[in-house]
């Protein structure tokens, strides 16, 4: 057999000695060397070993025949080797709780929640020999793109997106959760989960930004309705020379109120680091969720800050400028007057206002109803925990519901309800009771009254 052939397979030699490819090509030339065909000079050639090396592999041949050729660790389990305990649940959790989740994120959940230490690779490697099929085993194939540069400061621009999906899977409906991400450093700046795309779920978001950073310079949306009026681009030309302009949406207000500059883009992809945010979501949210056991929309939303937290630890970057741009957010008390849900309504003349078919009235520090000028201008504030307050002048009052009753004062000893009226009967000899004594008469048109008898006032009232 020639050595070419030899190199192909394992080549079985005594009881249960194998030699890989390599070692059989060295026993053949060391055969040939025992039985003088080769020189020690020619076998270090041949084998690209030193003669040192050549001499040492003829005197274990010698000793122990082909065996002293076999790597000696060969049949050994390492000592870094990975346990079967370890391995076992590696491929149970990838074919459960973990399934689709990335080799990376699963290395990340097995130091968290078991206190297991295994790079990627070795989980590619184990889930690879399970037979498992890993979504992300294999990486994209690089596109050539004209990234636009990261803006220098941490909240100069700010990229916010909402994104439809089964965040819980079929645990339940599927929900849409509104984020905003710093350009500058990739931070998540806020999350929230909402049923559907509203001005609710912008506005959670807004606030979290405001209370756990400031308020920063720019803010990045799509067209959506909720950011910007449809109307903005139907102004004629000589609508904008009259200085004419769309009203603000009520999103739109609330920026302009705390100096935000609201910038529109154009496509997804002026966005993207907002898309890619979704996409990363979409695969590790989705399975921290899972492992949480979290099944409704409000566990989900108590569940994110610290989802946000680790986030933010594992993917932000530095900024080029350590400054940050956000400006300092108003005192609290404002700041939930600003950042709400704000209606105008018109007062009654019982200083009453309505709101979804229910009757207010404010009431000052004391618990006092303000009186209100007749159809002068209420402001209605819904905060973003579903309290309800009211600006009047310019002043925050309190809401109560109105009843249209006054109170009445209570009495320390209650009286005895008095019994239920009875029909009022009329008695025998009441007018109502007495026949008609005399016929109908009819009115004249000097005032007297004709009784049937006159033949004069028969006549003329006849004629006429």
């Amino acid at each position: 057999m020639s050595p070419s052939k030899r190199t192909e397979k394992m080549s079985p030699m005594r009881g249960d000695i194998f030699l890989n490819g390599k070692e059989s090509r060295r026993l053949y030339v060391m055969e040939q060397v025992l039985q003088g065909k080769l020189t020690i000079a020619q076998a270090s050639q041949l084998l690209g070993l030193s003669e040192r090396q050549v001499k040492r592999l003829k005197g274990g041949m010698k000793a122990n025949g082909a065996a002293a050729l076999a790597h000696k660790n060969r049949g050994r389990k390492p000592k870094h080797a990975v346990p079967g305990q370890v391995r076992d649940l590696v491929i149970h959790l990838a074919l459960t709780d973990l399934a689709g989740a990335s080799c990376e994120h699963m290395a990340e959940l097995l130091a968290l929640r078991h206190e297991i230490s295994l790079s990627p690779r070795t989980i590619r490697r184990i889930i690879a020999s399970a037979g498992i099929r890993n979504p992300h085993a294999h990486k994209r194939p690089a596109r050539r793109r004209r990234s636009r540069t990261r803006m220098p400061q941490e909240g100069f621009l700010v990229q916010m997106d909402a994104s439809p999906y089964a965040w819980l899977e079929d645990r339940a409906p599927k929900m849409s959760l509104h984020g905003a991400i710093d350009d500058a450093t990739g931070k998540i700046l806020g999350l929230w989960f909402r049923p559907e795309e509203d001005l609710i779920g912008y506005l959670h978001v807004l606030w979290q930004i405001a209370l756990n950073h400031g308020i920063p310079v720019s803010l990045y949306c799509d067209g959506h309705t909720i950011f910007f009026s449809p109307k903005k681009d139907k102004l004629t030309i000589e609508e904008e020379l009259q200085g004419k302009k769309v009203a603000l949406t009520r999103f739109g207000q609330v920026l302009h109120e705390l100096g935000i500059n609201h910038i529109q883009s154009r496509s997804p992809q002026a966005r993207g680091r907002v898309e890619r945010l979704w996409e990363t979501l979409q695969s590790r949210l989705v399975i921290e969720l899972r492992l949480a056991g979290i099944s409704t929309l409000e566990e989900a939303n108590a569940f994110l800050p610290a989802f946000i937290r680790r986030f933010n630890q594992r993917f932000a970057v530095q900024p080029a400028d350590p400054c940050p741009a956000y400006s300092p957010a108003p005192p609290l008390e404002l700041l939930q007057r600003t950042i709400c849900l704000k209606e105008e309504r018109k007062a009654s003349n019982g200083s009453v206002i309505s709101i979804s078919n229910r009757s207010y009235q404010l009431t000052d520090d004391r618990g006092k109803v303000v009186p209100l000028r007749p159809k002068s201008n209420v402001t209605v504030l819904t905060h973003l925990d579903g309290s309800m307050s009211a600006l009047y002048d310019g002043k925050p009052y309190g809401l109560q519901l109105y009843t249209g009753k006054k109170a009445r004062a209570t009495r320390d000893t209650q009286e005895a309800p008095k019994p239920p009226a009875k029909p009022y009967k009329p008695a025998p000899d009441h007018p109502w009771r007495q026949p008609l004594s005399r016929p109908r008469r009819r009115h004249d048109p000097v005032g007297a009254y004709f009784d049937g008898k006159d033949p004069f006032w028969e006549k003329v009232y006849a004629e006429t």
